[in-house]
């Protein structure tokens, strides 16, 4: 049945509207917000696959180039695969919704969020979500718990409610949460070094409205929901297995050592599987997940029994660190950073302006590039699995752009240090927040390759174990507590404040408690592996590696770029193909060099200047005679630049006829530059620079 609702959100009407459109789907919502359109649905398979032991969810969302008048760039002019962006928008919507399903539910689902509209002036990211929650709940999908999404600004001490597109690169934090009517389930933030109180208070703002919207769509709520029966059959596999195994799977999770975790987890469960061997899929399936409950179950209730966590480690006590850097001679930048058995590998890349990624999204302008790059690699064996190495995936563009949007604020000026920044993380190994381990092997790789970033950071991983009211709060989360635990929380920042949180969370939701507790501890690691990291480098080296690129600068006058560029581009063709040098100029005269070294860039820029330069009022030159006059000499003073010598201007005395001076072409003199008119006609003068009672004076030179 077609239902429609309006709610305030930030002194903007938000309209929802279920099966009005897609009405075969089982759900469906379309959101308008200002001039913002958004389609999205939800369907189910009617029942899962035989043997089945998780649940397949997918989320697809797709910013049309149309919702923006645009035409697709490329060849084909049509939508191809999902952009970095769209995939970040996908899982902003998946990760909140996915904990809210029923355990039991494992029907394959799926959500896609079509924009049909897109309006800038105001944020569209939350509608994906608020929609999903719209489409899962008015369908007969097991799916009842409303959420919705808000994004705050915040800018000279006010926030901003869905800040619009020409907002989001002046603000001092932007702060993207998704919520029930109680309880924070999700949420991003970056900013340039805010406080813990900033981000309470926007948080406070933020849940207020997310309980609003929630509030309003109870009415959605379809109460023909697919019934999820219990699994009997596999709650008996469960208690069969808790009964023999409990105790040693107990002892195997909670050996310190990580190999002899492995090793005798994998003992118990090659010892459960043996004799299902001639089992079918679906019974082998039931033994697997109620295995996973077991693990589940006892690493949790013992870690709050014991009050020790599985490796041995304190609460809020940081793995040990590792630190190398430079070791790799050929590239600009490198650095290892090892924490616990989590290794990053981040490498440096320094290059010029072409170099910059074209920007090509739906909110992208014209001739934007993007000079700053991280990219995140996850290869099989830093987990020691044996797999196809493929693409980046949503899940390898969602923790780059994590340690991207962290490192980026700290990153120069384009004045300061014009260079175009390609950071690469290959995770060599992994047992928890290789993210986090990224932003501190990133930092370390740029101030090796001598990238003059603002200060250092770091990143840390929270985790929570909580039952009821008992609960603990842990710091550099591993492998197990990441899987096992309540919570995902990562913190970057520097020793002045916080640059980016991501939370995720599979329980209820987080006191404030909890919250300052987090905080409180993930400043302290923060500082801790800080320290650790200014032993190993205390700020940005001060040489460039001998490898990198140099880049040289000047400002010419813009009227003479063509002189620069020459006929057809020839001119500026023969330096870069004889020098092995790139050249770009802008359109308000500035020209930049990049050049293999220093040498090289040194001797193009001299190139640059003896062609593009300009006379100036009250400069010597030594030119050549180009041509001659009746009324005067024509010099040449530099390439391009030719000033006229009048004959009043030759002598201190009269000269009646110019031709009995016996000037020639060719003929070298100098000169002073005494006027440029409007026109940029120079004027010149040889007598300005001959004392009076000069014997040469009547002569010429």
């Amino acid at each position: 049945m077609k239902k429609s609702i309006e709610i305030e959100v930030g002194g903007v009407p938000l309209k929802i509207e279920t099966h009005r459109w897609a009405k075969q789907s089982n759900g469906s919502a379309v959101l308008t917000y200002k001039d913002n359109v958004m389609l999205v649905t939800a369907n189910m398979k009617d029942e899962a696959r035989e043997g089945q032991g998780f649940f397949p969810l997918t989320v697809d969302l797709r910013e049309n180039n149309y919702a923006a008048g645009k035409i697709p760039g490329g060849f084909f002019k049509r939508e191809g695969k999902p952009s970095e962006r769209e995939v970040l928008l996908c899982r902003l919507i998946d990760r909140p919704i996915r904990p809210l399903f029923p355990e039991d539910f494992l029907n394959e689902t799926q959500v896609i969020a079509m924009l049909l509209s897109a309006d800038f002036s105001t944020d569209y990211d939350s509608l994906g979500i608020i929609g999903a929650s719209v489409a899962l709940i008015s369908s007969t999908i097991p799916f009842s718990k409303p959420i919705a999404a808000v994004k705050i600004g915040r800018k000279d001490g006010e926030f901003i409610i869905n800040p619009g597109l020409d907002q989001i690169g002046n603000l001092d934090m932007v702060l993207q949460v998704a919520g029930t009517e109680k309880d924070v389930v999700m949420l991003e933030a970056v900013g340039d070094e805010f406080g813990e109180d900033v981000f309470k208070e926007g948080l406070i703002i933020a849940r207020g409205i997310i309980s609003k919207i929630c509030a309003a769509q109870k009415e959605f709520i379809n109460p023909d929901k697919y019934v999820v029966e219990e699994d009997e059959e596999r709650n008996e596999i469960f208690s069969s297995l808790k009964q023999q195994y409990r105790d040693k799977l107990r002892e195997a999770i909670f050996a310190e050592n990580r190999d002899d975790r492995k090793t005798k987890t994998k003992e118990i469960k090659d010892e459960i599987f043996e004799g299902l061997k001639d089992e079918e899929d679906g019974k082998i399936a039931k033994y697997k997940t109620a295995l996973h409950k077991l693990e589940y179950e006892t690493f949790r209730e013992t870690l709050l029994e014991r009050k020790r966590r599985n490796d041995g480690r304190n609460f809020d006590e940081v793995r040990d660190i590792g630190i190398e850097l430079g070791f790799l001679p050929r590239v600009h930048g490198s650095a290892i950073f090892t924490r616990g058995e989590t290794q990053a590998l981040a490498t440096v890349t320094l290059g010029s302006e072409d170099d910059a990624q074209r920007m090509d999204t739906l909110s992208s302008n014209d001739g934007e590039y993007k000079r700053f790059m991280l990219h995140y690699n996850f290869p099989p064996f830093s987990v020691g699995e044996v797999s196809f190495l493929r693409g980046a995936g949503r899940r390898e563009i969602g923790h780059g752009n994590l340690a991207e949007k962290s490192l980026r604020v700290m990153f120069p000026d384009h004045e300061k240090f014009p260079y175009t920044v390609r950071v690469v993380s290959d995770i060599l190994e992994s047992n928890g927040s290789s993210s986090m381990a990224t932003v501190c092997a990133g930092a370390l790789a740029l101030m090796s390759a001598g990238v003059p970033i603002k200060k250092p950071i770091a990143g840390i991983a929270m985790g929570l174990v909580k039952d009821g009211d008992d609960y603990v709060v842990l710091t550099d989360i591993a492998g197990y507590e990441d899987h096992l635990g309540d919570m995902d929380f990562k913190i970057t920042g520097t020793d002045e404040g916080i640059i980016a949180i991501q939370l995720d969370i599979k329980t209820d939701g987080l006191s404030d408690e909890i919250i300052n507790k987090t905080l409180e501890d993930s400043k302290k690691a923060l500082s801790y592996i800080l320290n650790k990291m200014k032993e190993a480098i205390p700020g940005p080296s001060e040489k460039l590696s001998d490898f990198a690129p140099v880049i040289l600068t000047v400002n010419i006058n813009p009227d003479r770029i063509r002189d620069l560029i020459g006929p057809g581009g020839k001119t500026i063709k023969g330096l870069t193909s004889t020098y092995n040098v790139k050249i770009n100029s802008d359109d308000d005269g500035k020209v930049t060099i990049t050049a293999p070294n220093q040498e090289v860039g040194e001797k193009v820029l001299e190139k640059v200047m003896e062609l593009t330069q300009v006379a100036e009022i009250g400069k010597v030159y030594k030119g050549k005679i180009t041509r001659i006059e009746d009324y005067g000499l024509f010099v040449e003073l530099f390439k391009g630049g030719v000033g006229l010598l009048h004959i009043s201007e030759i002598s201190h005395h009269r000269i009646a006829n110019i031709k009995s001076e016996n000037f020639r072409i060719g003929q070298e003199m100098e000169v002073k530059v005494i006027s440029i008119d409007k026109e940029n006609r120079i004027k010149i003068s040889r007598k300005a620079i001959i004392p009076r009672d000069n014997p040469r004076d009547n002569s010429r030179d």
